[in-house]
């Protein structure tokens, strides 16, 4: 969430939740040291992004040290090793990742959690709504996958973003390169596509995994949900960015109807 004010003990129950509704803005607009020294517990979002420890530090590690490490996501992992690291984060240790720790280790990890998720990254009652973007084209599917984005609680959308980013890099390692020096930097091989086929059965689930009435998934969503996906990582930008007129069309709503949040919208520029 990206909204904070002074106090909200003033506020109605109506304007409160109208002010956590506006995630507009992405908090790294804000200056963090405007912060420091206030009393946290009435801000009503925290200016830092809501995206859980496991999941910043699993894309930072492959982030700096597998964005060329072939395969990453498909080759297989230590089983033990990958448990060890999930106990350390599920007992609250301040786990430390480096280059000592293999990336298909961290990579197993990342997949683990999202899969395991009590609720996933984007909740099941948004499923159907978002598979059925794979149907549409060009801007409408686009303008739809934004919208629907809009719709996901704030650590959702924190974390979702956070994720798509890095799965963005790492599809830009895909090819092999030329470095500076002409030598060949060998590429991962993991195009959107590939991660989207990875990572979408994790992120859109329609059932809770080992539920008695989930049903096996039929080539239909499973086509869908990789298209989707793809279209997400390729376009997370565009996607996460709100135009200036929508926030002005917003603004100019609020203004007849909700006067006193615009006065704590001027106050927080």
């Amino acid at each position: 969430g990206a909204m904070s004010v002074d106090s909200i003990t003033d506020l109605s129950d109506n304007t409160s939740k109208l002010l956590e509704a506006l995630q507009l803005s992405h908090p790294h607009e804000l200056d963090p040291r405007r912060s420091l020294g206030k009393k946290k517990m009435l801000s009503l979002n925290p200016i830092s992004w809501q995206v859980p420890r496991i999941v910043d530090r699993c894309c930072k590690h492959i982030e700096t040290h597998g964005l060329q490490t072939e395969g990453i996501f498909r080759v297989g992992s230590s089983k033990k090793r990958v448990q060890q690291l999930r106990e350390e984060f599920d007992q609250g240790l301040d786990v430390f990742l480096d280059e000592h720790q293999c990336v298909h280790d961290v990579a197993a990890l990342l997949k683990e959690f999202l899969r395991d998720m009590p609720d996933p990254l984007i909740p099941r009652e948004l499923y159907s709504p978002f598979l059925s973007t794979a149907s549409m084209e060009g801007p409408a599917q686009l303008a739809t996958l934004q919208l629907l984005l809009f719709l996901l609680p704030p650590c959702h959308s924190d974390t979702l973003h956070r994720l798509l980013s890095f799965l963005s890099q790492v599809a830009q390692h895909a090819q092999a390169s030329q470095g500076p020096d002409g030598q060949q930097i060998p590429g991962n091989k993991m195009t959107a596509s590939n991660l989207a086929t990875v990572f979408g059965p994790n992120i859109l689930q329609k059932e809770k995994p080992g539920e008695k009435d989930a049903v096996a998934m039929n080539f239909e969503d499973s086509a869908a949900i990789i298209l989707v996906l793809q279209r997400l990582i390729e376009h997370h930008q565009t996607l996460f960015m709100v135009s200036p007129e929508m926030q002005m069309d917003i603004l100019r709503r609020l203004f007849q109807t909700d006067p006193d949040v615009i006065d704590y919208l001027l106050r927080r520029k």
